[in-house]
């Protein structure tokens, strides 16, 4: 893993917005949750929109939230099996959308979860970039500066990876990180309040 990031976006870029959870602490199904009078699913696709996605789709969700959030929807393949599925579908509904598996290895898919309500169009954009200038690497990262950790969402992933994805939850895995065992990626650091994601009513207050 390594450190990068640039200005430019991929030629193909597409979004994605996860919608898996129960929302058991939230209490209320968080792709609806407003911040700032927007649902938090409607603020994460127009960041996404902003970092030049010419596509964007909610993956999972109840079938109403397309209506109600004017966007896209394809149901999670694997409901209830965890975000790896989520992420799987991302990756499988674009090459659908966008020409086959066949035409997939410039397209690139910008994924983040409903609930990151405070992403940005330029750090977006930066996960992008960072994975079209490293042609080795499957998929771009975010990390905190304080840890580096890298975190699965929001990230860029190439669509082509979608097949792999699958296999590997169709061979168990459900932890979002399976994915990037022992493949190349690289990590782009985005400041901590930009990723972050609102699990409980509290977590809207971003001083908290």
């Amino acid at each position: 893993m390594t450190d990068a990031a640039g200005s430019d976006p991929p030629r193909r870029l597409v979004g994605a917005v996860l919608c898996g959870g129960a929302s058991r602490r939230m209490g209320a199904d968080k792709a609806l949750v407003e911040v700032e009078g927007v649902p938090m699913a409607a603020r994460v696709a127009a960041a996404l929109r902003a970092a030049g996605a010419h596509h964007v789709v909610l993956v999972g969700g109840d079938p109403s939230w397309s209506a109600i959030l004017g966007l896209d929807q394809v149901p999670d393949r694997w409901p209830g099996q965890g975000p790896l599925g989520g992420l799987a579908t991302a990756l499988l509904a674009a090459c659908e959308h966008d020409g086959g598996h066949d035409d997939a290895p410039d397209l690139v898919v910008l994924v983040a979860a409903c609930d990151q309500p405070w992403l940005d169009g330029p750090s977006l954009q930066s996960l992008a970039a960072a994975l079209d200038a490293a042609p080795e690497a499957v998929a771009a990262l975010s990390a905190v500066p304080d840890d580096g950790r890298r975190n699965p969402f929001p990230a860029a992933w190439r669509a082509a990876e979608g097949p792999r994805l699958a296999a590997l939850v169709d061979g168990g895995a459900r932890r979002a990180d399976a994915a990037t065992d022992d493949v190349p990626t690289v990590a782009v650091l985005l400041a901590a309040a930009v990723v972050a994601d609102v699990d409980r009513p509290e977590d809207l207050d971003p001083r908290s």
